[in-house]
């Protein structure tokens, strides 16, 4: 019998989970629950690389568990946790920090892009990639799931881990990112990428008058309603193809290609799309809102059964490097 892969993802927990968020990441996890072994966190310890305000990230590490849960995360079959909840992660990232040539952590794009950005340039910031390999490799993980634009995360945990175990033994597996390229990047409503720095998300859980109102408000050219329109370059049809069926699809680039159409009409059969397709999700949601008592103890339970591994690894890592000092067995 195969042994089953251990696949390792997280997002942070800061703001509402979008389409671009269940695209991008949410709905591979959901279906990885049946075929792998899915470990899924929140990372907050990376999340305060960006947010300062400690009753933000409280409520926020809730809202982001409840979201997970609703769109079908089952704690029953997968490891589903709060980053923070595991202290011997900030343990190995220090041991691993002694590893990490300077120099590999100078040639990370995010850092870069982040202090571009305007975001205040610390230790936090500068090491970030170090605590993202220790989530990645003391939980032994097989594959990690990135977009194209995090594949660098994947190579310097898999240049660290090298590097330990070349130093201390083979304590660590080396991991590999995974990049699905069928998965397209999920357009915003001006364009780009849709993502939360750039202000152009449609929230998934959003009320229906303001979803509504994003869906209306997604940018598209001037081509006038008689003329032929090219759905290839359109962020509309890109958001559309997300929802809609094979059929639908094709019917929708006819229209765009041969017949007078608007696009306004095109937002309103979106709208729908999208708000009937999360309609159990936001069921869902509501109870768990009702009972947030009940989503503290499933990450709490979550977390105990992860802590598990953790302190597996964490365990064999102290006795590699000379923690154990009160094992004299180990001369």
């Amino acid at each position: 019998m195969n042994k089953k892969k251990r696949i390792l993802s997280g997002i942070q927990p800061s703001g509402s989970l979008h389409l671009g968020n269940y695209f991008g990441m949410m709905k591979r996890m959901i279906e990885y629950q049946d075929k792998s072994e899915l470990f899924c966190f929140l990372v907050n310890y990376h999340a305060l690389t960006s947010v300062s305000d400690g009753n933000k990230l409280r409520k926020e590490t809730l809202s982001a568990a409840m979201d997970f849960l609703a769109l079908g995360i089952n704690p029953d079959k997968s490891y589903f946790w709060v980053q923070s909840d595991i202290p011997e992660v900030t343990e190995l990232t220090w041991i691993l920090s002694n590893v990490t040539p300077f120099g590999l952590l100078e040639r990370c794009h995010s850092y870069k892009d982040k202090v571009a950005r305007g975001i205040f340039p610390n230790h936090g910031l500068f090491a970030y990639p170090v605590l993202m390999s220790a989530d990645i490799l003391i939980f032994q993980s097989n594959i990690v799931p990135v977009g194209k634009d995090q594949k660098q995360h994947v190579e310097v945990a898999r240049d660290i881990a090298i590097k330990f175990n070349n130093t201390y033994g083979n304590i660590f597996v080396i991991p590999e990112e995974e990049i699905q390229k069928d998965i397209a990047t999920v357009p915003g409503l001006d364009g780009q990428k849709m993502a939360k720095s750039y202000d152009n998300t449609i929230e998934i859980f959003a009320d229906e008058k303001i979803m509504k109102q994003k869906v209306m408000s997604i940018v598209t050219d001037s081509t006038p309603v008689d003329k032929p329109k090219n759905p290839e370059t359109c962020n509309l049809f890109a958001i559309y193809q997300l929802f809609a069926s094979e059929s639908q699809v094709k019917e929708l680039d006819d229209k765009y290609r041969n017949k007078p159409m608007k696009y306004s009409d095109v937002k309103k059969e979106l709208f729908g799309m999208i708000w009937d397709y999360f309609a159990d999700a936001r069921q869902e949601r509501k109870k768990y809102e009702n009972s947030p008592g009940d989503v503290i103890n499933i990450l709490q339970k979550g977390a105990g059964k992860t802590r598990e591994i953790a302190c597996s690894t964490i365990e064999q890592v102290r006795k590699a490097i000379g923690l154990n000092y009160f094992d004299i067995t180990q001369e």
